[in-house]
């Protein structure tokens, strides 16, 4: 396994957007158009939309945020994840750890100590990869997601 983060362009754009996660993971995870859309509308550096490849394959897609105000008011800035899709026929096989740590290495290197994630919560949900990600929940919740943050 050799992946790598591509940074999506027109050359790449079909590609990304027609990256597919199980049909049973569709209701907790938006679609890579999506995401692709809402980095358009959030300039600045603040979204980091990447897909991720291996020997020339899409196998995932990967969004970052950074210095997101949290509650509008200027109070909490902070830097997460914001999507994870990896594609149906390659989930378990270390992509989604593999953007995860590429999203904690940006993160350090623009000097946060922190990475964020919401998920979806229950027995369908990625819960249980994020803890064994060292995440731990923060008794938050955004809109029906639970917050968890891992500390760098």
């Amino acid at each position: 396994m050799t992946p790598r983060l591509e940074v999506v362009t027109p050359r790449n754009f079909e590609t990304a957007v027609a990256l597919r996660v199980r049909p049973d993971q569709e209701h907790a995870v938006a679609p890579v158009v999506r995401s692709l859309a809402e980095a358009y509308v959030h300039p600045d550096g603040v979204a980091w939309p990447r897909l991720i490849t291996d020997d020339g394959r899409a196998v995932g897609f990967v969004m970052a945020y950074f210095g997101i105000d949290w509650h509008g008011d200027g109070s909490l800035y902070r830097s997460g994840l914001w999507r994870l899709n990896i594609a149906a026929g390659e989930q378990g096989r270390g992509y989604g750890r593999f953007a995860v740590d590429a999203v904690a290495t940006e993160i350090r290197r623009r000097g946060g100590t922190h990475l964020y994630a919401s998920w979806h919560p229950g027995p369908d949900g990625p819960g249980v990869f994020y803890t064994r990600l060292g995440f731990h929940t923060t008794g938050e919740t955004d809109g029906d997601q639970v917050v968890g943050v891992l500390e760098l």
